[in-house]
Parts: structure tokens; C-alpha cells; sequence
């Protein structure tokens, strides 16, 4: 008998995390379930899932930034974002980053097992919710894609935490580095993206999905 693909799941929501495990087990083993970004860092390499279910948003580390660290020590992993967020700009930035998958969650139910069985296969699933009657292929070759961030895996890391309002000492702790390396990389984050509030900063963050407005 085969066994059933492996599932991960990743929200910071317990309910959903709840409900998704309650969905997916009748066809799927949910090995785990994790509730930020940095967790799943530690829990995926582990668990080594077939799948990863997603959210975009997650505090401590988003679920884009958490795919591109964890995709280089689990190539074989499929990713399949599910998320509130209707910007065609990230779910770019989720396929270009490794994702086979990208839905909302007022997708219909079913379409989640269509894009979990269509990756499994190797194929990439977009919600039509997005790709608006457009191929997968024909919304990756035209849609609009600013390169905004133009940040460092690190400065995206470090944005992320202040723009959720932690203050520099627990965002060090967070990252085990020093406050001294917070402040520096916040001064070059302001200066790359020539902003000169906190609350721009916020902003910022927001329209990159690393954080829920």
C-alpha cells in the first residue's frame, strides 16, 4: 500500500491550522504543524514533508523568506502558499522563490487538494481567483513585478521584526546578533528603500507580504 504524502502546515492561526489538519488527514499524513516561520526553519528539515502548507504572513520569519532558506536543504519539498493576500505581485514573488502553489483561503476547499495533487506531480498550481482566466505560464511571463525590496535575505529578516513592533534588543535575540548589527541594518534598510520613519518602514513591509496590515 502507498503511503500517504507527508504534510507540513504553517500558520500562525490555530484554528486554521486546526481545521486544515482535520481536512487534509483523510488523504494526507499531517506530520506537523507549526505556528511562525522561524518553527518551521526548525521543524521541516526534521519532519522532511512532501508538502508544505503555508501561509504568506507568519510572525517571527514570512513564509516567502522561510522557502527560500529552507529550499536549498529540502529541494524534493513542494511548496503551496494559502493566504488572504490578492496581490498578483506576490504571488510572483512566492513562484519565483520556489513555490508550486499559491491559493486564498476563501479558495473553495477542493481547489486545495487540486493544487496538492497537481504539485505532487510536479506541476504548479495559481488560484484562478488571481490568474483571472490566464495560464500559469502566461501570468508569470506578464505580470508586473517590482524588484522593490532589493534588501538582503537578512534586511528582509530584520524589517520584518521591527516593522511587527519588536524592539531592537529582542529582535538581536531573535537573530543572535547584536543590538548594534539591528541598528545598522535598520539605518541601511531606510536608506535603500529612502524612507525616514518607523511608520514607513511599517508600510513597507506591509505591500512585501511580510507582514498583515
Amino acid at each position: 500500500m502507498t503511503a500517504a504524502p507527508r504534510v507540513l502546515l504553517a500558520d500562525d492561526h490555530a484554528l486554521i491550522r486546526a481545521a486544515f489538519a482535520s481536512l487534509l488527514q483523510p488523504r494526507f499524513d499531517v506530520v506537523g504543524a507549526v505556528p511562525d516561520g522561524r518553527a518551521l526553519l526548525e521543524e521541516a528539515p526534521r519532519l522532511r514533508p512532501d508538502v508544505i502548507v503555508a501561509d504568506v504572513s507568519m510572525p517571527l520569519l514570512n513564509g516567502l523568506d522561510a522557502c527560500q532558506q529552507l529550499r536549498p536543504l529540502l529541494p524534493a519539498t513542494r511548496w503551496v502558499f494559502v493566504t488572504v493576500n490578492e496581490d498578483a505581485d506576490l504571488a510572483l514573488e512566492a513562484f519565483r522563490l520556489g513555490a508550486s502553489g499559491y491559493l486564498l483561503k476563501h479558495s473553495a476547499v477542493e481547489e486545495l487538494f487540486t493544487a496538492l495533487e497537481t504539485v505532487l506531480r510536479g506541476g504548479r498550481h495559481l488560484t484562478p481567483l488571481i490568474a483571472k482566466g490566464a495560464s500559469l505560464a502566461t501570468f508569470l511571463a506578464t505580470a508586473r513585478h517590482e524588484h522593490a525590496d532589493d534588501l538582503t535575505p537578512r534586511q528582509r529578516q530584520v524589517l520584518q521584526l521591527l516593522a511587527e513592533g519588536r524592539p531592537m534588543k529582542e529582535a538581536a535575540h531573535i537573530l543572535g546578533v547584536t543590538e548594534r548589527t539591528i541598528a545598522f541594518h535598520k539605518y541601511e534598510i531606510m536608506h535603500r528603500l529612502h524612507v525616514k520613519s518607523t511608520a514607513a518602514l511599517v508600510q513597507h513591509a506591509i505591500r512585501l507580504g511580510l507582514i498583515r496590515p
